[in-house]
């Protein structure tokens, strides 16, 4: 049997032989969800949803609702248990990646590649980036800073004045910068700015 800890990290050497760049993000917040894993890509965010051989479908249908609002592309990973199952239960568009246990390690075979979300926000999208994330795009585009106003209002504006084709890439182009061990000091130095 397949458990989540089994598939994680050859998971993640998959997905990189399949992409020529990535960045993994994982357990991240996306509306009443949380996301297994984010794959960001030059041009587009990737959420995968894994499903071990443990797991069930319980959640799977809210899970979905909020992966579609959040992602250009969703994924789903299943243990072999859910492999004959698993496409009564996520959405056309979604890719679905086959996980098998071999005597050494683990295999993937991709069942279905994943189409466009026609679902996705962009301005839900946004809120994936941090605050100093979305002042650095409002930089590059020439945008007002709107210091005193929400986040909401900002990635609002960004969505309505930064071409898409354009968005699309300079967000991935945050994600890949973005620095875990430096975010205390990044939010402090943009709270200061902000004064």
């Amino acid at each position: 049997m397949l458990y989540d800890k089994d598939i994680r990290e050859p998971l993640f050497d998959y997905l990189e032989k399949q992409h020529k760049k990535i960045r993994i993000i994982e357990e991240k917040r996306m509306g009443r969800s949380r996301a297994d894993v984010v794959m960001i890509t030059e041009n587009a965010f990737y959420g995968i949803e894994i499903k071990s051989d443990a797991d069930t479908y319980t959640r799977l249908k809210r899970q979905v609702r909020d992966y579609d609002q959040f992602f250009d592309y969703n994924y789903i990973a299943v243990g072999s248990r859910h492999g004959l199952y698993v496409e009564k239960h996520v959405p056309s568009w979604w890719g679905i990646i086959t996980v098998e246990q071999t005597r050494q390690d683990v295999d993937f075979y991709m069942l279905r590649n994943p189409k466009p979300n026609p679902k996705v926000n962009l301005k839900r999208k946004l809120s994936l980036l941090w605050r100093p994330e979305l002042a650095h795009i409002q930089e590059l585009n020439g945008l007002p800073k709107y210091k005193q106003k929400s986040k909401a209002f900002v990635a609002e504006k960004i969505s309505e004045k930064v071409p898409e084709e354009i968005l699309k890439i300079q967000m991935s182009e945050e994600l890949f910068e973005r620095d875990y061990n430096e975010i205390s000091e990044t939010i402090r130095k943009y709270k200061k700015k902000r004064r």
